[in-house]
């Protein structure tokens, strides 16, 4: 694969050098497998999972996806009949979220001495702004960089949507699966898992990257504003949920926090967990036993959500439900 030499660009407008990021930046490598707990030796586990040999090989404290604050489009569907999706802007209750989120994770930042961000945004303009909002809030100390990621942005409806056509395609999506359903000139959740597995593997190579040139350190954080379809795909694929533990999930509320935390055995293996509080949002619908959560990030455990046995399949998109009242966005 190829990367280009350590060009920078600049930094958001919100610290005086406009949108983009600072740090060098790579492209995919398709040849790297995307598994979050890879060996640490050799060739094995990579920069995010594994045992820790030196004190050098620090992994990020935590990782944090925000979904953005409600849009126009969260209130209103008739705003996707006349705006581009991506164009779709915050509402000012959504922009008063997105500020609520800079301060939850300046909060964050602020249980760890030295704690600084780096964060990946979607190109959609709710969650461009969603950052500027959120960074607004924070230390300009405390910001490593920016960078626009294609990869998570929302999932593809199509273009201009009929309302009419997007509450039909909602009604049979939920009859024939969310997670394999596609719209119509549009994508399926599967397409946002694939293009999520790809940035996660960019994920590791720029954590790479920000070890050898002294930026990372054992309190860097990074930082994902996106969708809440794109979180829920992120999620799956970091924790290898299957394809009915995505069928259980809600999308978290706009303008949330889902805290993946670092942790380390007696034996210096790594690996992520997300706290309970963050299962809590992604539990909306009440279709996943909080008390029996079989998900970890520890190598070698059983990943599996459990339904709680009081509730009935069609509340959980396991059978046709009741017509849904937004889009993943």
């Amino acid at each position: 694969f190829s990367r280009p030499d350590v060009a920078m660009v600049p930094q958001r407008a919100a610290l005086g050098m406009g949108r983009g990021a600072y740090f060098p930046r790579a492209f995919s490598r398709p040849d790297v497998a995307m598994v979050p707990q890879r060996a640490a030796l050799g060739m094995g586990r990579g920069a995010l999972g594994g045992s820790v040999h030196s004190a050098a090989m620090y992994r990020p404290r935590r990782i944090v996806l925000i979904r953005h604050g409600q849009s126009a489009g969260n209130i209103d569907e008739e705003a996707y009949t006349t705006t581009p999706d991506w164009r779709i802007p915050l509402t000012a209750h959504g922009r008063a979220e997105a500020q609520g989120a800079g301060r939850k994770l300046r909060a964050l930042l602020e249980e760890r001495s030295g704690a600084r961000a780096y964060f990946y945004h979607s190109p959609y303009l709710r969650c461009q702004d969603t950052l500027d909002a959120i960074i607004s809030q924070l230390n300009p100390e405390c910001i490593i960089g920016t960078r626009e990621e294609p990869r998570i942005s929302e999932q593809q409806f199509g273009n201009l949507q009929s309302t009419a056509v997007t509450q039909k395609s909602k009604a049979e999506r939920n009859h024939f699966g969310r997670f394999y359903y596609r719209f119509p000139s549009g994508e399926s959740a599967l397409d946002v898992y694939n293009r999520v597995s790809s940035f996660i593997a960019t994920i590791y190579r720029d954590v790479e990257q920000m070890r050898g040139v002294g930026v990372l350190t054992p309190e860097t954080h990074i930082v994902i504003v996106s969708h809440g379809l794109a979180a829920r795909a992120f999620i799956m694929r970091w924790f290898q949920l299957t394809v009915g533990d995505f069928e259980l999930l809600s999308n978290q509320p706009n303008g949330s926090l889902l805290v993946m935390e670092l942790h380390t055995d007696a034996m210096g293996n790594q690996w992520y967990e997300l706290t309970h509080d963050s299962w809590k949002l992604l539990n909306a619908d009440g279709c996943i036993d909080l008390k029996c959560i079989r998900v970890g990030g520890k190598p070698g455990e059983m990943r599996h959500l459990v339904r709680p046995q009081n509730v009935l399949p069609s509340v959980c998109g396991l059978a046709p439900p009741s017509p849904p009242t937004e889009l993943d966005g």
